[in-house]
């Protein structure tokens, strides 16, 4: 049948099970958005092409499906560019098409020209420009391939406005397949062997996971083979939800935001075990003080990771959860019960906590949202502080129920993420946990998130600063706070503050004042015992719902590991 490259566009999402898009319109993509005018997918129009981009992230995120944003040419383009470096750092299967100008006009300068894949190629795992339409289908049904398979990324194809009015015969593809793109998914036998044997001989091991776990649906794996020989598991910010919060073996999250208990146990351990994980610099430390009494086996589907930043001693590339099936039929059952006793020693030492008072302390506010949804919410955060007490406070229960940007950091993320996961879960609460500095860079979303009725509660940890940069200036900069203020009564340490806090409004901005311009509902609570009672209000009002917290102001994140220092050179308070 004849079909015209807008018609194919369509054709293909519905044949690769797309229910929603993400983005915005433009002059190019005219006659793709008048057949998605006609067209049974979902459109969601976003106030930001960053926006769409983490929306269609956080969709992914939370289902394990490809998620579908799009945008128009130039500057369009451009604006998705972090949401797609922010995909590509955390492999997150994500297919983002852009329109652009007329092949006849590519490289003219002409208006709302860029080279987008040029740009896009180094935060890409593929990108494709399509200059002829009877290559449009073979294109998108491969970049979803890609997106999907190995280890999942994003993939752009970029769409001339003439190819997608142009016509030809609409094949209706079976099946993609890639001679040169080949991912592997069952581990060698022989390396399997040779990990369950320094397994079975370890006295001191631990289980390292990443998001490679969640990526695979690798829990119940992972859970079973920690279980079986009594291995303690600690998790990356990415596989947060892939182990039970409750289970002894649980050492919570490793780094320099991670636990005492975790941290210890990875210098002092004589074999890491490390799933879907790619050692980065947030979880080793300081790399030639890093864990130097271990052997290590890693298992990864992407042979690159492997031996990238810490020499491993026995390799498995594969998918995760096929490996993981395959070890645990070798692996002997054990009671590391010395191992275990010190461990456990190490967490009585010195576990997390915060001052308990009267004041309105942050981890406060994210035990109670812990405790109301009983680690049942999908909880996305933004990027600092807000990032930090989420993961260490909030007991998440399930995969898939933590997203937050990892590997790219990105401020801005969380509440279109949030979103995002929403409309993939739309029986499920969901929280955006904030900070007063990162919710700012994406808070247009509220208009897309009030007018599609997509009940999201963000929940601002408002400290009146850039947080986690104050908390190093304060610690390694002499608290001399530069360009870190938001609201000047906050600071004592800004030597601009003092002369004019007379003249400074109490909130800026009024966040309840922005969530009702917008048609969402605002509430402020500044009283500790109101905490409770506010939240479980929000979560009853059927509507999105804007929660500011004006927290202590200069609340620091503990444990922490200093830059350039090694994994147990831990401090966990102040000198």
């Amino acid at each position: 049948m004849i079909k015209s490259g807008a018609e194919i566009f369509i054709e293909c999402l519905l044949m690769e099970k797309v229910d929603t898009i993400f983005g915005i319109p433009g002059g190019v993509l005219l006659p793709i958005f008048d057949k998605i005018y006609d067209s049974p997918l979902r459109f969601i129009l976003t106030r930001h092409e960053q926006g769409a981009a983490h929306m269609a992230d956080g969709y992914a995120r939370s289902t394990g499906k490809v998620g579908v944003c799009i945008a128009t040419s130039g500057p369009g383009a451009t604006n998705l560019v972090t949401g797609l470096a922010t995909a590509h750092m955390d492999s997150i299967p994500v297919v983002a098409f852009t329109g652009q100008v007329a092949t006849n006009l590519i490289g003219n300068d002409a208006f709302q020209e860029a080279d987008t894949t040029g740009i896009t190629r180094p935060v890409t795992k593929h990108n494709y420009l399509v200059k002829d339409v009877r290559e449009l289908e073979q294109t998108i049904r491969e970049a979803f391939y890609i997106a999907a398979t190995g280890r999942p990324g994003p993939v752009l194809i970029d769409i001339p406005v003439d190819v997608a009015r142009a016509k030809c015969e609409f094949k209706k593809l079976d099946k993609v397949e890639i001679r040169s793109y080949k991912p592997t998914y069952n581990g060698h036998p022989g390396q399997i062997k040779k990990a369950a044997q320094l397994i079975n001989e370890s006295n001191q091991p631990v289980l390292y996971i990443g998001g490679g776990v969640i990526a695979s649906d690798a829990s119940k794996e992972v859970i079973e083979l920690s279980e079986k020989a009594n291995i303690p598991v600690t998790t990356t910010l990415l596989a947060m939800g892939a182990y039970p919060p409750g289970s002894k073996l649980n050492l919570e999250m490793l780094g320099m935001h991670g636990t005492y208990h975790a941290n210890k146990a990875m210098q002092n351990a004589d074999l890491i075990v490390a799933v879907g994980s790619r050692f980065d610099d947030r979880c080793t430390g300081r790399l030639d003080a890093f864990a130097k009494k271990a052997k290590i086996i890693h298992i990864d589907i992407d042979p690159t990771s492997i031996s990238k930043n810490v020499v491993v001693n026995v390799p498995v590339v594969g998918d995760a959860k096929n490996i993981l099936k395959e070890l645990i039929k070798h692996v002997k059952e054990n009671t590391h019960k010395d191992w275990l006793k010190t461990i456990e020693e190490w967490k009585k030492s010195k576990p997390l906590t915060y001052k308990n008072d009267d004041k309105l302390r942050p981890q406060y506010v994210v035990e109670a949202i812990s405790e109301l949804t009983k680690g049942e919410a999908i909880v996305v955060t933004e990027v600092g502080q807000n990032q930090m007490w989420a993961a260490q406070f909030y007991k998440v229960k399930n995969p898939r129920h933590f997203l937050s940007s990892g590997g790219l950091g990105t401020m801005g993320y969380g509440f279109p993420a949030a979103i995002g996961a929403k409309i993939a879960n739309p029986d499920k609460t969901v929280i955006d946990i904030a900070g007063d500095g990162s919710i700012q860079m994406n808070i247009q979303e509220l208009a897309t998130a009030v007018l599609n009725k997509i009940n999201v509660k963000i929940v601002i940890l408002n400290n009146y600063y850039l947080g986690m940069v104050r908390q190093w200036q304060e610690m390694f900069y002499g608290k001399r706070y530069s360009a870190v203020c938001l609201n000047e009564n906050a600071s004592s340490g800004d030597k601009h503050s003092k002369s004019k806090q007379k003249k400074c409004m109490d909130y800026v901005p009024d966040f309840v004042k922005v969530a009702e311009a917008y048609g969402a509902v605002g509430i402020r609570v500044t009283n500790k015992k109101d905490v409770k009672t506010s939240l479980k209000k929000a979560f009853e009002i059927d509507k999105p719902v804007v929660m500011e917290f004006v927290v202590e102001p200069e609340e620091n994140v503990f444990p922490m590991v200093p830059a350039g220092a090694a994994l147990d050179e831990i401090l966990t308070h102040l000198a």
